[in-house]
């Protein structure tokens, strides 16, 4: 891997992790339904114009129910969860949690589909579910039992990641880029009549606006393509290892711009959901120098 490739992994790493921040500063103010459609459809428009530019069609009328189970799955319902749990949840906090998708992705590939699981898969499973307990259990925020049901959104959220990535793994394939696309414009169909369940914020305040706008944007629409950019330049493997570094941006950008604090559980349950992802997927070091280009279908 080249430094500039590096470098662009980094980036990209930052913008995902920001977008946890993001969501903490603008959905105390919009609410959780007017935020995700503004988030949504500015990150459809950017979608649209690249593929506008690139000449990428969606083929909608093939491959819709793949969008829709997508949008759902991949991505209405677990930005739904986030964006709920940020009203109260440390940015820190919903950055770790989302990085457990692929221990739960182990427990629906051993119950959906019947796949064989190793040793070293089970110590990552319960590695990285010691440091769900570290970071739930050592925390008066996440033990107050108002805010037990936002960190249950949470785990939620990244089950939902884990069932998507089931379902793709077995799916008709498509074109990975068309898959992002249609499931944004899918996932923002499927929660607009959540705006109608949901009274309009009082006001628009420009610092929210501003956030709920970076993170549509920037946070989903660029970061989407810079994603793709990675997997066309460096291959799936390389590219799918900027998620071991989104919790740890999540985590600094909570503690620089939201003043969080960064406990002692904070980073044990940080480390041991890290390292149980790790061993679940396979993931070694070497894997971010690999010189594979092959770009996989979905």
């Amino acid at each position: 891997m080249s430094a500039a490739h590096f470098a662009q992994m980094l980036a990209l790493a930052a913008i995902w992790g920001a977008s946890f921040m993001f969501m903490r500063i603008a959905v105390p103010q919009l609410g959780p339904a007017w935020l995700l459609e503004l988030r949504l459809l500015s990150a459809c428009i950017v979608l649209l114009l690249v593929s506008l530019a690139l000449r990428r069609a969606l083929h909608v009328t093939r491959h819709w129910r793949h969008y829709l189970f997508l949008g759902l799955f991949n991505t209405a319902l677990p930005f739904l969860a986030f964006a709920w749990a940020a009203q109260t949840l440390p940015a820190s906090l919903l950055a770790v949690l989302n990085s457990t998708a692929p221990l739960w992705g182990l427990v629906i590939g051993v119950l959906w589909r019947g796949k064989p699981v190793t040793r070293r898969a089970v110590t990552g499973l319960l590695t990285g579910m010691a440091g769900v307990a570290c970071l739930v259990g050592f925390s008066e925020l996440a033990l107050h039992p108002g805010n037990l049901l936002a960190v249950l959104a949470t785990l939620g959220a990244a089950v939902c990641y884990a069932l998507a990535s089931s379902y793709a793994e077995y799916a008709d394939k498509v074109e990975t880029y068309a898959n992002a696309h249609g499931s944004l414009w899918a996932a923002f169909l499927l929660l607009l009549p959540l705006l109608a369940l949901s009274p309009a914020p009082a006001s628009w305040p420009p610092g929210a606006v501003a956030s709920g706008l970076v993170l549509g944007l920037l946070c989903t629409g660029v970061a989407y393509v810079m994603y793709f950019r990675l997997i066309d330049n460096l291959g799936a493997p390389s590219a799918l290892s900027v998620g071991y570094l989104i919790p740890l941006w999540g985590v600094f950008w909570g503690w620089l711009f939201l003043d969080e604090t960064i406990g002692w559980n904070t980073l044990l349950g940080a480390a041991l959901v890290l390292t149980g992802t790790m061993l679940v997927t396979g993931f070694r070091l070497r894997q971010l120098f690999s010189r594979r280009t092959t770009t996989p279908a979905a």
